[in-house]
């Protein structure tokens, strides 16, 4: 099944510091793809993968499962930590929860997170349901594009596969346990308002960790999927001066040399 237009995965050959951008369930790399080119703009190189399952249509992602989706972005990391001499993780939503991982299980490979509306937990009664209802019923209503800024829209699927949202939560659960081997600097950006992810998974994210340099910030004006809303410069500016203060020479005359 072809990629959709706009859901395609996106890499820049930068300098010497890399970024590894991981999207949300049932999303692509287009909700990220802002972010990712404000960041080689300014001499990075970026990592910007399409995960296993998304980008096509939702029948494709239902034979997919966590494992899948980690994997992909563990090998972007393992080949960003070959050709780079430090590397961020960044992520949306699943992206934040994906980066959180390879922060946890990868250590001093990983310099330090930024995550914007982090998932946690699948919430709701529903969530109970998920291990008998995916024989049941194939797919829920979909999830994309919790958007407040008119005439901004998220690529992606316009309905949950309940086989990959079950995976979803059994990922999540497994990400919790490993919160505590977070380490590593940490900037958490979360939307006061989101019908995807509420505001506990943030707290959750924050009391798990064992981060000491950890910063919160909350976006006023955005939905879910802030990296395309209001709020969307602000992240980009913030994830920059985050990786800038930890690799010093980072946006310099549009280089991105480690001082």
């Amino acid at each position: 099944m072809p990629v959709l237009p706009g859901a395609e995965p996106y890499r820049h050959e930068g300098g010497e510091v890399g970024v590894l951008l991981c999207h949300g369930f049932t999303g692509s790399p287009q909700s990220l793809r802002p972010w990712a080119e404000h960041h080689a703009a300014h001499g990075l190189t970026v990592s910007l993968p399409l995960l296993p399952g998304h980008g096509t249509r939702w029948t494709d992602m239902q034979l997919t499962t966590w494992q899948d989706w980690y994997a992909e972005v563990d090998r972007e990391l393992r080949a960003l930590t070959e050709r780079c001499s430090r590397v961020f993780v960044a992520g949306l939503s699943m992206g934040g929860a994906l980066a959180l991982r390879l922060a946890a299980r990868h250590g001093g490979r990983v310099a330090g997170a930024v995550v914007v509306n982090p998932a946690n937990k699948v919430h709701g009664l529903s969530a109970y349901a998920l291990p008998v209802a995916r024989h049941l019923v194939r797919s829920t209503k979909g999830i994309a594009s919790d958007i407040a800024k008119q005439g901004a829209a998220e690529l992606g699927y316009d309905r949950v596969p309940l086989h990959a949202a079950h995976s979803l939560r059994r990922f999540l659960r497994r990400v919790d346990g490993e919160l505590p081997q977070v380490t590593q600097p940490l900037l958490l950006l979360r939307s006061a308002e989101d019908h995807v992810v509420p505001a506990a998974d943030s707290a959750r994210v924050l009391s798990r960790v064992s981060s000491r340099d950890v910063t919160e910030i909350v976006l006023e004006h955005s939905y879910h999927v802030a990296t395309l809303d209001v709020d969307a410069d602000r992240i980009f500016e913030e994830s920059l001066a985050f990786v800038g203060r930890l690799a010093p020479g980072v946006g310099k005359e549009g280089t991105a040399a480690v001082g």
